[in-house]
Parts: structure tokens; C-alpha cells; sequence
């Protein structure tokens, strides 16, 4: 048993094989300008922050040899699986379907909808497609999760408020253990990050754990040399 320095109390992660790393929707169209995210009128520079904790977080995972989800949110090309209220909903110049700078965007398989270079994912780890904004809704996740005996999740990447608070919860009700690292997850808006850190872990931690990239790297790593 390890604790972490978390709030609202230390977070307990019993054995390291019980753990996962999830990265949510690092991609190009969310990141990068000529994506969704700036084609929704978005400040794409304020979600590149958060990349070298995560960078971090990759390469701590990888040396111990933990799993590594990463997912994307997109659809398929004939858009079958995207709700005609989720592609129309907005004012924004590109929607989901058009063409911008980047392909099509929030299509599976475009250049946009890809990982950014900097998170690419090795060949062996996986990449969840998911065509909501939680990463287990109409995804393979949880039936990876369970088959690994995965019972701790580590969750980073973006929007803190939208699609990784929405992971999050699914995860809360699902029975796992989550932990959110504050400095790997941002928001298009600060204020917006800083609510849902708050939302998650008040009362007792009601929704999981919040913590540093820092914490969470010196206590695995510590874990693993005790082992």
C-alpha cells in the first residue's frame, strides 16, 4: 500500500498492477490551431501547458511498465455515430464533418483527430476512439480495465471540465478509484478547471482524488523500488 499526497486526504493505490494512466483527447483538433478547438473561437495555446506533466507521466508508466490509455474523441465518416444535435449545436464556422486545415474535422483517421507528436502512443499501447465526450460510453475501456484487474485510474489531459470530468464521474460510478492530476488537465478556461477541481474532490472526495504530477511520479516510482 502507497499513499500519495492528494485532497482531500491521501489517495491509497494497494498494488501497482491495480493502476492505469488515462490521457483524454490530446489530439490536434483540440490543440492546435486550424482544429475544432480554435474553429469554436478557443485560445488553443492555453491546453499546451499541461503537455511536458504528461510527457512526464509517459515516460514514469512506461519505465514501470503500467498501462497507458490514451483516447480521442471523433466520429465516423458518414457520421452515423454523432448526434444530429451534437454536429449541428453551435454557431461556430466549421462543425464536425467539415473540412478545415487539418481534414475533416472530428473524423476517425484524419490528420487533425490524431495525437499530438508530442504524446504519440507506442505501438503497444492503447488508443481509446470514443464519439461522446466520457471515454467509457459505447468504448472497449472498461472491458480493458477489468481484463488488467485495473482498479485505480490516474486521469489527465482535456477539457478538464467537459470530456475528463465526464470520464471521471463514469469512472466514479463504475466503482474505481480515480485521482486527477491538476497540473496534467487544463481548460480553454482557467476558471472552468479550478470549479471542476473543486467539484471533484469536495465532500470527502465525492467524485475522487485531486493531485500533482510531481506526487504521483516520486510515490510510483517509490512503490516500484520497495517491490
Amino acid at each position: 500500500m502507497i499513499q500519495i499526497p492528494a485532497q482531500p486526504y491521501e489517495y491509497e493505490i494497494p498494488d501497482l498492477r491495480q493502476v492505469a494512466l488515462i490521457i483524454i483527447d490530446m489530439q490536434r483538433d483540440f490543440l492546435e490551431a486550424g482544429g475544432f478547438g480554435e474553429a469554436l473561437g478557443n485560445d488553443v495555446s492555453q491546453l499546451q501547458s499541461i503537455i511536458p506533466q504528461i510527457q512526464s507521466l509517459l515516460t514514469t508508466f512506461r519505465a514501470l511498465q503500467l498501462p497507458i490509455f490514451q483516447t480521442v474523441e471523433g466520429h465516423k465518416p458518414d457520421l452515423s455515430d454523432c448526434p444530429p444535435s451534437k454536429q449541428k449545436r453551435g454557431k461556430s464556422e466549421l462543425k464536425i464533418g467539415d473540412r478545415g486545415p487539418m481534414g475533416r474535422i472530428l473524423i476517425l483517421g484524419e490528420e487533425g483527430n490524431g495525437i499530438i507528436p508530442e504524446l504519440q502512443p507506442l505501438s503497444e499501447e492503447i488508443i481509446i476512439s470514443k464519439p461522446g465526450k466520457g471515454a467509457f460510453y459505447n468504448t472497449p475501456l472498461e472491458s480493458h480495465l477489468q481484463a488488467q484487474k485495473i482498479t485505480h485510474l490516474l486521469i489527465t489531459g482535456v477539457t478538464t471540465e467537459v470530456c475528463v470530468q465526464t470520464t471521471m464521474r463514469e469512472a466514479n460510478d463504475r466503482g474505481y478509484e480515480c485521482l486527477l492530476v491538476e497540473d496534467a488537465t487544463a481548460s480553454y478556461f482557467p476558471e472552468f478547471k479550478q470549479a471542476t477541481i473543486e467539484m471533484v474532490r469536495a465532500q470527502g472526495g465525492i467524485v475522487g482524488w485531486t493531485g500533482m504530477t510531481e506526487d504521483l511520479i516520486t510515490a510510483l516510482t517509490s512503490m516500484q523500488s520497495a517491490s
